[in-house]
């Protein structure tokens, strides 16, 4: 059963971004994907007003931007109208898409002032980038990428991949596109990224949970997108700014902070976990 929490007193986070992890459902099947979404993947047990709750607890509280997620967040039945919903409570969006297949209804909200895009490309190789995908979606997002630098909207893209000279390539080809915010990023060990590895806390970069955290599709808080392992709390049972300045994130965040140690892959200056608010190169799909 769902329980419907209400939204608390204006009690101030410290946290000022939230990755909504919409879906674990995706049209493609990328074999390095942090949380293993794919075309069987499913929305998981928050519903409409669930999220429109969080939405709403995250503008009282003091939440800057949200990040809509998944998986494909656009699969999502109800993204539109909970993208809508976020612009209109005051928070910054930014939607991480794989720009395969994107509707005229999302086009039209992907230009609403406020909102932001980012997508991961691979190469400017078909068979390369469609290797990474699983399936034949370069063209699909190399046009949905140029359509959206032809409309106007802010746009980030994150080349994933370990290989310099791909990694060169790719670039060239997004800046011939008219790509201006461009990341290199490499393939995180989390997921089917993690090649049926447990997940280790030192991989992470350091810094989560430190202003960020993230949501998924059951309602579970983690401290960020990749540690979705550590859960902190669930929004369907508990308000949302209780879980964010909880005992539990303090120890989580304690804990990945012992772990990464000096050897964080994060520095004091990267934006690594701060996709968008500011603008940074983390490509969080990896």
């Amino acid at each position: 059963m769902t329980v419907i929490v209400k939204t608390p007193p204006a009690r101030k986070a410290t946290t000022r971004l939230l990755w909504l992890d919409l879906t674990r459902k995706c049209q493609l099947a990328c074999g390095h994907c942090y949380n293993s979404s794919g075309p069987s993947g499913s929305h998981g047990t928050m519903t409409r007003e669930d999220w429109v709750g969080v939405l709403d607890q995250a503008a009282a509280c003091g939440v800057r931007g949200v990040q809509f997620i998944g998986g494909e967040p656009t699969m999502h039945p109800d993204f539109t109208a909970l993208v809508d919903h976020a612009l209109n409570a005051g928070l910054e969006v930014e939607v991480y898409s794989n720009l395969v297949h994107v509707s005229q209804e999302c086009w039209e909200i992907f230009q609403r002032k406020g909102l932001a895009l980012a997508t991961s490309y691979y190469s400017d190789r078909a068979e390369t980038h469609n290797a990474m995908t699983g399936r034949r979606s370069h063209g699909r997002t190399r046009e949905n990428i140029a359509r959206a630098v032809r409309l106007g909207i802010p746009l980030r893209v994150g080349v994933v991949t370990g290989d310099e000279d791909q990694a060169a390539g790719a670039r060239r080809d997004l800046e011939a596109l008219g790509v201006e915010r461009i990341g290199v990023d490499h393939v995180r060990p989390f997921g089917r990224g993690g090649q049926g590895r447990v997940p280790d806390t030192a991989k992470l970069c350091g810094r989560c949970g430190s202003g960020v955290a993230a949501i998924g599709p059951t309602g579970e808080v983690s401290p960020c997108v990749f540690s979705g392992w550590m859960g902190v709390g669930n929004v369907r049972h508990t308000p949302l700014a209780a879980i964010l300045s909880g005992d539990a994130m303090t120890r989580a965040t304690t804990a990945i902070q012992g772990a990464a140690g000096r050897n964080a892959p994060c520095g004091p200056d990267d934006e690594e976990c701060t996709p968008g608010f500011p603008g940074s190169s983390c490509s969080p799909r990896n």
